[in-house]
């Protein structure tokens, strides 16, 4: 009996290497399509109040709210007991239309107001 194990124990390694697909190459992937202009990488117009915050250079929305919450971070304007909330200092408040504080959810649509 105990010959037989050893010969089901040497076998089971073995197929799982053989179950193994091969690995694909870097050469064998084909390259990738250029992106389209979507809504997310389209430059936008940013009016003078934003442009206050986070300068005047057209960009997407994307680097719009990567810049914004740059500003936050850099300035220590996020609540410290719920981070979501963002306390307004005078430039962010002429964003926010005036809101002493606001939550990140509501930031977005605040600032898509000053994109164009």
């Amino acid at each position: 009996m105990p010959p037989a194990k050893k010969a089901a124990a040497t076998k089971a390694p073995a197929t799982k290497a053989a179950a193994k697909a091969p690995a694909k190459t870097a050469a064998a992937k084909a390259p990738a399509a250029k992106k389209s202009a979507t809504a997310f990488n389209k430059s936008m117009t940013i009016s003078p109040e934003l442009a206050a915050v986070i300068g005047p250079n057209p960009r997407p929305r994307t680097e719009v709210t990567k810049d914004i919450w740059d500003y936050i971070k850099k300035n220590n304007l996020q609540k410290p007991t719920d981070k979501r909330t963002i306390v307004a200092d005078a430039m962010l408040k002429a964003v926010f239309g005036g809101k002493s504080s606001v939550t990140m959810f509501e930031m977005t649509a605040l600032v898509s107001k000053h994109l164009s």
